[in-house]
């Protein structure tokens, strides 16, 4: 048996330690899975929409206990929370949407109305899905819930970083009645390879680096792999914008949760004639931000989860400062109680060869560039490898339009920022190396846990071979 330890961000003491699960420990969790598998879809969507409704009852009952956990896990108490109302949320979402999103009945074919054709919506047997640290309960469950209701059973390997909640989560899921379709198993970057080796399709979030392996390892398994991997968001800020509008979504959406999200806004264009302004107001409310320390009930800013997260932000402010860049307010790594924390970083004197605008920073640093046109800035925001979401801030809602249709990314908030986070009924897709597969949010985020089948009938009659006879008329 392979033990782990999870750090405690806040105290940075290994505090924790819990048993990574074998290859053997997969293999019978897979077999109860599976087995149970057959009744799952034989409820149907009404009596599965039954059991969710008592498992997000069985959350609340549990909230508290969860809660706690994931407090410990992330050094946030109110997000934590927010976090487990969340989940519940989204089970009674998915719910109320679920008996809408597929079509059905017979359509007349278009060549020969005699033939007609009727779907069949066929759900994958078993379901993995391997998710972070950053938001451990939103995205282990993010995916799962949409797959249990289409009729999957789930696996969920949760991040080695962030393993506590774990527990509390699957006494609820017990409690409803709900282990032997719906389990986690703990564990490393092994315990996740293994994982992929026993489950017909993978949902991944992570890394660009991680998610490569999980694309290679579900293809050579011929499953398909659902994976939402790095970002490295711009905001472009024109002329015609309210500054202190502007500069309130783009703090909050780079800061928020420390900066410790996909669609964390990473890049801020400015336009020219505004740039100082907007870089005062910026730099004023950036430096009225407070850690959540060493009272976890104030502050808005909470510690580095992943310690060795603190070492890329250090680097990445370094190379910036080394290259020409000027930090205005934080900059530096702190360690307060033994956790490690970083204050709102705003940098200017920016260039596109530096790390901060190359490399995803997944942290509170906030560099800003100035760009002359419109032009400019679009080319600016479509300069990188990813293309998860982006920002647009205009003084309308058709100019801020305009430009957020000539960025290269899944989803592009107007007149806001990261509203991803915050809103997940519209369908988008990952561009570039921020991920493939269908869509998790809307209707797809359903529908692709279902394999389409085709019935096809004839309503005729049968033609026979010498139809097709060479010299047939």
């Amino acid at each position: 048996m392979t033990m782990l330890q999870a750090r405690d961000p806040r105290t940075g003491q290994l505090d924790y330690s819990f048993a990574a699960a074998s290859r053997d420990d997969i293999e019978r969790a897979t077999n109860r899975l599976r087995a149970a598998g057959q009744d799952w879809q034989k409820l149907g969507l009404e009596g599965r929409i039954a059991r969710l409704t008592k498992l997000a009852d069985v959350i609340g009952q549990h909230r508290n206990a969860i809660a706690e956990r994931l407090c410990v896990d992330t050094g946030r108490r109110k997000i934590a929370g927010r976090e487990v109302d969340g989940a519940i949320g989204a089970i009674r979402g998915w719910i109320a949407q679920s008996p809408h999103l597929l079509p059905d009945g017979w359509t007349e074919g278009r060549m020969n109305p005699a033939i007609r054709h009727a779907p069949q919506f066929v759900p994958y047997s078993l379901v993995g899905v391997i998710s972070p640290w950053n938001f451990p309960l939103t995205l282990s469950m993010i995916d799962t819930i949409p797959a249990l209701l289409a009729g999957c059973t789930v696996m969920i390997k949760a991040s080695e970083v962030t393993p506590r909640f774990v527990e509390p989560l699957q006494a609820a899921i017990e409690d409803a009645g709900l282990k032997d379709v719906l389990t986690f198993v703990q564990g490393a970057g092994a315990t996740g390879s293994d994982l992929i080796d026993h489950v017909d399709a993978i949902c991944f979030t992570g890394s660009v680096a991680t998610g490569r392996k999980v694309a290679a390892a579900a293809a050579g398994n011929m499953i398909p792999a659902f994976l939402e991997l790095g970002g490295k968001d711009p905001l472009i800020i024109l002329d015609t914008a309210d500054i202190e509008l502007a500069s309130d979504a783009a703090l909050r959406g780079s800061v928020l949760s420390t900066g410790q999200a996909c669609q964390s806004i990473e890049r801020i264009y400015v336009a020219k004639s505004i740039h100082d302004a907007f870089l005062k107001k910026l730099v004023e409310k950036a430096k009225a931000v407070r850690l959540n320390w060493p009272d976890i009930g104030a502050g808005e800013i909470g510690p580095i989860i992943f310690a060795d997260q603190a070492d890329i932000l250090q680097r990445h402010i370094d190379d910036a400062v080394a290259k020409g860049a000027r930090a205005l307010t934080g900059g530096q790594v702190e360690t307060h109680g033994g956790g490690r924390w970083l204050k709102p970083t705003v940098l200017t004197d920016v260039t596109h060869d530096m790390l901060v605008m190359r490399e995803e920073t997944f942290g509170p640093i906030l560099p800003v560039m100035a760009f002359d046109t419109v032009d400019e800035a679009i080319q600016l925001a479509n300069d990188t490898e990813f293309g998860l979401s982006a920002a647009v801030f205009a003084g309308t809602l058709e100019e801020a339009e305009h430009v957020g249709r000539q960025i290269e990314a899944g989803g592009v908030s107007l007149n806001d920022a990261a509203l991803t986070a915050l809103f997940h009924e519209a369908e988008k897709h990952s561009f570039k190396l921020s991920g493939m597969g269908g869509s998790r949010m809307g209707p797809a985020g359903f529908q692709r846990f279902l394999r389409r089948k085709a019935l096809i009938a004839n309503t005729g009659t049968p033609a026979p071979i010498g139809a097709f006879a060479e010299d047939a008329p």
